[in-house]
């Protein structure tokens, strides 16, 4: 029962609650870089273009 007591105080500790916060926003993140991989890596190629076309310019 002692490892039943110490869930339910880790549920209830609010301490550790930032830092799940943190961990939650990271899988999020990731997992939407994941699913939009090809877009971000198309809008970025077209962006380092224009930076590189614009700076040939000068």
């Amino acid at each position: 029962m002692q490892g039943l007591k110490n869930w339910k105080d880790l549920w209830k500790e609010e301490d550790g609650m930032g830092t799940i916060e943190v961990v939650l926003i990271t899988v999020v993140l990731v997992s939407l870089v994941v699913i939009f991989k090809d877009q971000l890596t198309g809008i970025v190629e077209k962006l380092f273009e224009k930076i590189t076309s614009k700076t040939n310019r000068f």
